[in-house]
C-alpha cells in the first residue's frame, strides 16, 4: 500500500511539474511575442502598389492591370518584363523604401529616367544564380508623383507566373516589419540551429565512448539543416545584409542535405525488419540521395545547372524518403507494437502532411500562378514537431537499451559472482586461469585458502554462524589480496587469490598484511575464532604451467592446515 501511495505521489508530482513547465513556456513565449509585436500596428503602415500597372512581357504589352489579378504564362530564362506605374502623391514622408519580392530574376528600378537600384544583371551575364527573396529599394527624396519603372530579367526557366504585391514602407521600419511578420519562423529557426549545434558538439565527444549516440547526432545535424532552411526560406537572414543569392543558395543546400542524416537515422529501424528487400531499397535511396546532393552542388558550383532548376527533382526524392519511412515504421509497428515506433510514425505522418501541403502550395503558385491555399510555410512547424518526436523516441529507445544492458550486466555479474560472499566464483576463476595460460612469460603467484573449523562451527552454533565465518574470511582475503590481483571462492570453505607478481619480498609483505587482517577481524567480532590455512606458489622460468603451480599451492595449503591442527591439539 505504501509503495502504491509513493507511486501515485510521484505520478502526480510529475504531472504537476509537466503542466507547470508547459504553462511557463506558453506564458514566456506569449510575453516575448507581445514584446516584439506591440509596435507592429504603428510601424506596419504601408502603401500597396498593386493597381494601374503598364506591363510588357518581352514584346507583349498589358496596359492598366492589377497585380492581384494579373496572371501570365511561365517566364523562362532570358525573358524580360518591364513594369511602370505612377507613384502616389499621397505619401507624407520622403524617406521611404520599396519592398519587392523577386523570383529568380535580375532587377533594375528607375524613378523617371534615373536608375536608383540594380541587382543581378552581372551575375546573369556570368551564368550565375541570382536567387529569390525580398529586396529593399530606398527611394530618392523627390520621388513623389513620379513614374516608377521596374525591369525584370529571368535567370531560370519557369521562374514565376504572377507578381507579388509591391509595398512602400518607411525606410527605418522595413526590416522591423519583416522580422515581426516572420517572428515565429525566426524563433523556430534559431531554436533549431542552437539546439542542433549544442547537441552536435556534445554528441561528437560522446561518440568517442559509445556508438549508441549516433542517432542523436543525426537528429542534431538534421535540426541544423532545417533551422538554417527556415531562416533562409522566410528571408530572416536579410537583416544581416547577406546577399540574396547567398541566402538562396544556403536555403537549397540545407534542404538538400537534410534527408541524409534522416536516412542514417532510419538505418537501425530498417535493419530491425530483417527483410533484405527493404534494406536494398534503403541502400538505393541513401546512395541516390548522396549522389543527387553531391551532383547538384557540383553542377551549381560550375554554373552548369543551378540548384533552383533541380528543386522539383529533389522535392520528389524527399517525398520518396518520407513515404519509405512511413512504410518502414508501419512494418515495425506491426512487428513489435513499441511506443517508440508509434511516436516516430506519428512524427513522420505529421511531417509528410505539412511537406505535402507546402509542396502543393509552392507548385501551384510557381507553375500555376494560383494562391488558393490560405497559408504557406507550415512545413517548419511540422519539422519542429517531427524533431520533438524524434528526440522523445530516441530517449525512450535509449532508455530501453540502457535497461536491457543493465539487466544483461546484472545477469553476467550474477553468473560470475558468489552469492554469499560477493566475490568472484569458480567459473570466473577458471576463465581467468585460461587467460593466464595463454599469456607469454606470465608473472603471478597463486594462493590457496581453506577455512578452519567450519564444520565444527556449523554443527555447534548453526549455519548462520558458519555463514558469518565464511563471509568474514572472504572479507579478510579480499582486503589483503584484491589490490594485487583477483580473489574468488572456489566453493564451500575454499578460496583462491591470484596475485600478479612473483617477487618474493612483495609476497612476504602481502602475507603479513593478510595475517594482520585476520587479527583485526577477530578483534572486531568477539568469539569469531577466524583461522585460515593457506599455501602459495609462484611461476618461475622453469615452471609456467598454471595447473602445476595451482597444485603446488594447494599442497602447501594442505600442509599448513595439518600444521595448524597439530598445534591446536
Amino acid at each position: 500500500m505504501k509503495n502504491k501511495r509513493k507511486i501515485t505521489r510521484r505520478t502526480i508530482l510529475k504531472v504537476l511539474l509537466t503542466v507547470y513547465a508547459f504553462v511557463s513556456v506558453c506564458f514566456t513565449a506569449s510575453a516575448i511575442d507581445h514584446l516584439l509585436s506591440k509596435e507592429y500596428p504603428d510601424i506596419s503602415h504601408c502603401i500597396t502598389l498593386n493597381d494601374s500597372w503598364d506591363i510588357m512581357i518581352n514584346n507583349t504589352p498589358y496596359p492598366d492591370v492589377s497585380l492581384d489579378d494579373f496572371q501570365f504564362g511561365n517566364v523562362n530564362k532570358g525573358d524580360t518584363i518591364t513594369m511602370t506605374t505612377a507613384l502616389p502623391e499621397s505619401l507624407t514622408r520622403s524617406e521611404n523604401a520599396l519592398l519587392l519580392h523577386t523570383r529568380q530574376c535580375a532587377v533594375n528600378v528607375y524613378v523617371d529616367t534615373d536608375q536608383i537600384y540594380q541587382y543581378g544583371l552581372d551575375r546573369i551575364d556570368q551564368n550565375k544564380t541570382v536567387g529569390s527573396g525580398y529586396l529593399a529599394v530606398q527611394l530618392p527624396q523627390n520621388y513623389i508623383g513620379k513614374t516608377l519603372k521596374i525591369t525584370l530579367t529571368a535567370s531560370e526557366d519557369k521562374a514565376f507566373t504572377r507578381f507579388d504585391p509591391l509595398r512602400i514602407y518607411e525606410w527605418e521600419n522595413i526590416y522591423r516589419v519583416l522580422l515581426t511578420e516572420n517572428r515565429l519562423p525566426l524563433f523556430l529557426g534559431c531554436f533549431l540551429m542552437v539546439f542542433g549545434l549544442v547537441v552536435c558538439c556534445i554528441t561528437v565527444f560522446a561518440l568517442l565512448f559509445s556508438g549508441k549516440f549516433l542517432r542523436i547526432l543525426c537528429i542534431s545535424v538534421f535540426s541544423i539543416c532545417i533551422g538554417l532552411w527556415t531562416l533562409c526560406y522566410y528571408n530572416v537572414l536579410m537583416i544581416f545584409s547577406i546577399p540574396l543569392y547567398t541566402t538562396c543558395l544556403l536555403e537549397y543546400i540545407s534542404l538538400y542535405l537534410a534527408p541524409i542524416p534522416m536516412v542514417l537515422y532510419m538505418r537501425e529501424d530498417v535493419r530491425a525488419l530483417n527483410q533484405p528487400f527493404m534494406y536494398t531499397i534503403y541502400k538505393l535511396l541513401f546512395v541516390l540521395q548522396i549522389a543527387a546532393t553531391t551532383g547538384t552542388i557540383f553542377l551549381h558550383s560550375v554554373n552548369v545547372v543551378h540548384c533552383a532548376a533541380s528543386l522539383k527533382y529533389m522535392q520528389a526524392l524527399i517525398v520518396c524518403h518520407l513515404l519509405y519511412s512511413i512504410i518502414v515504421e508501419f512494418m515495425n509497428l506491426r512487428r513489435s507494437h513499441q511506443l517508440v515506433h508509434r511516436l516516430f510514425l506519428l512524427g513522420v505522418l505529421i511531417l509528410f502532411a505539412c511537406v505535402s501541403y507546402d509542396l502543393l502550395y509552392y507548385n501551384l503558385e510557381r507553375y500555376g500562378g494560383m494562391s488558393i491555399l490560405p497559408t504557406k510555410g507550415i512545413a517548419s512547424f511540422g519539422l519542429v514537431l517531427f524533431i520533438f518526436f524524434l528526440i522523445v523516441s530516441f530517449y525512450i529507445n535509449l532508455t530501453q537499451k540502457m535497461m536491457q544492458e543493465t539487466e544483461r550486466n546484472s545477469l553476467i555479474k550474477s553468473a560470475y559472482t558468489d552469492e554469499l560472499t560477493k566475490l568472484h566464483n569458480r567459473r570466473y576463476c577458471m576463465e581467468y586461469m585460461d587467460r593466464i595460460m595463454e599469456m607469454e612469460n606470465p608473472d603471478y603467484t597463486v594462493f590457496c585458502f581453506d577455512l578452519n573449523n567450519l564444520k565444527v562451527t556449523n554443527d555447534t552454533y548453526g549455519h548462520a554462524k558458519g555463514d558469518l565465518l565464511i563471509k568474514s574470511a572472504a572479507e579478510v582475503i579480499d582486503k589483503a589480496f584484491s589490490p594485487y590481483g583477483i580473489v574468488a571462492r572456489m566453493g564451500g570453505d575454499e578460496f583462491i587469490a591470484i596475485a600478479e607478481t612473483g617477487d618474493s619480498q612483495k609476497i612476504s609483505t602481502i602475507i603479513g598484511e593478510f595475517q594482520m587482517c585476520i587479527d583485526e577481524k577477530n578483534v572486531a567480532i568477539p568469539d569469531l575464532h577466524l583461522s585460515i590455512a593457506y599455501g602459495h606458489a609462484s611461476c618461475s622460468p622453469k615452471e609456467y604451467n598454471f595447473e602445476k603451480i595451482y597444485q603446488m599451492a594447494d599442497n602447501r595449503m594442505y600442509e599448513n592446515k595439518q600444521a595448524i591442527k597439530r598445534l591446536s591439539v
